[in-house]
């Protein structure tokens, strides 16, 4: 089977490395790819918001699945425009995509239908938000309404951090994401995530994580994209994960169901595990990243027919294979992430990094230039290893950094904190 595979990030070269490994693999195509991706498919220079460019693409190289990375194609539509034009996809319609590009939306969703979720309110301007913020005190939570590429999230621990968050989203420091901003209650708590595989009517629960969100050791600094990840989360116990499904997940895909909206793809819960039980932070409609990257160091099983089955509506009764050992992967990051970049700068030593025992090296926002690998954006490289235990997976994965050649890069040092703190590890 051609697979045409959409995005260029280390989430989408985390899913070339797997998908080109299935037996069942023709030519696997990404758009626009990287250079890592490049050493398993094929790069096309395609406009994926030109939605009959990519559908005439799909046809002309007998294309059989498109899997969509991102959320923003998702959001805009893309999946829509592929199933209109009889070509089968894995991801959401725009309207179940809502799921993300809307924060009320979702609370909406969890209000309606009884799912664990904080108390939240809208708002459309910022004289009412802040008459708000200013009731219920602080610490509070801001977020603008849309899409944000994961930085328009405030958790504001004092009154004029929560205050300046709502000005940022009215300011436009988020384009059209921030014109309505969702204010929650703070929950306390352990974040942590899972995956399902949904067909629209079945969800199959797909591995669990732990992010990093924050920019600095000790989860200090501002929230950014993800500095790294660990899979599978200590705190998602067997009967946590059967209670989020039964609570939080299939509530939702029931509720999207009898809306119109059916959910296909991955819907991907970021969890709050409190003391009264599991709440739910936000939905994602795709792969996280980084945690699709150690999800994919762990799947014990073929990727390619399992999306494949999402994407027909059978998903019922598969059961994905996983290892059991624990992945974890460090985000480098360009020097000034996430504010001003330094890039540019020259990546070398990956072979050698790559060498040691059960390594991989994603590259996430890397470009060539005059045959160097440079660096091309905030969060450039992935690097990622699996071990028996959490403190093994972290020791392999540094050794890694530390072979890695380039100047700018810098990354936290302390990824896996939490498990390992669990451990006595720590």
């Amino acid at each position: 089977m051609n697979v045409l595979l959409i995005g260029s990030g280390g989430r989408e070269h985390a899913l070339a490395w797997k998908l080109a490994a299935s037996p069942q693999i023709g030519r696997l195509f990404a758009a626009p790819g990287n250079p890592g991706i490049a050493a398993h498919a094929e790069c096309v220079a395609l406009d994926v918001a030109v939605h009959a460019a990519v559908v005439a693409f799909c046809r002309d190289s007998a294309v059989g699945l498109v899997v969509v990375g991102p959320e923003a194609p998702l959001v805009a539509g893309l999946a829509d425009s592929l199933a209109a034009a009889g070509i089968r996809v894995f991801g959401p319609s725009a309207a179940a995509a809502r799921l993300e590009g809307s924060k009320g939306f979702t609370k909406d969703l969890c209000a309606r239908h009884g799912i664990p979720t904080a108390a939240y309110a809208r708002f459309n301007n910022a004289p009412k938000a802040k008459a708000h913020v200013r009731r219920l005190g602080a610490p509070v939570v801001v977020k603008a309404d849309g899409l944000a590429a994961g930085k328009g999230v405030t958790v504001a621990m004092t009154l004029p951090e929560a205050l300046a968050a709502i000005d940022d989203c009215f300011e436009g420091a988020f384009g059209e994401a921030g014109a309505e901003v969702v204010v929650e209650a703070y929950l306390e708590g352990e974040e942590a995530s899972l995956f399902c595989l949904c067909d629209g009517t079945t969800a199959l629960a797909f591995g669990t994580a732990q992010d990093h969100k924050r920019v600095g050791e000790g989860d200090t600094g501002p929230n950014t994209g993800g500095m790294g990840a660990y899979s599978p989360a200590p705190v998602m116990t067997p009967q946590m994960t059967e209670r989020v499904m039964r609570e939080i997940v299939e509530p939702t895909l029931a509720g999207m169901a009898a809306a119109g909206s059916p959910f296909c793809g991955v819907l991907y819960a970021g969890l709050m595990i409190t003391a009264g039980g599991p709440q739910l932070i936000e939905y994602n409609v795709r792969f996280g990243d980084p945690e699709c990257q150690v999800l994919m160091l762990r799947l014990d099983d073929d990727l390619l027919p399992l999306l494949v089955a999402a994407a027909e509506g059978r998903l019922a009764g598969h059961a994905p294979r996983w290892c059991d050992e624990v992945a974890l992967t460090v985000v480098m990051a360009a020097a000034g992430y996430p504010g001003r970049l330094r890039t540019g700068g020259t990546i070398a030593g990956l072979e050698a990094a790559a060498a040691g025992e059960d390594v991989a090296i994603f590259h996430a926002g890397t470009a060539l230039r005059d045959g160097r690998l440079v660096a091309a954006g905030g969060r450039v490289l992935n690097v990622c290893a699996r071990g028996p235990d959490i403190a093994a997976a972290r020791e392999r994965a540094y050794a890694a950094v530390d072979r890695v050649e380039w100047a700018d890069g810098f990354c936290r040092r302390d990824i896996g904190w939490r498990a390992l703190a669990r451990t006595g590890s720590a």
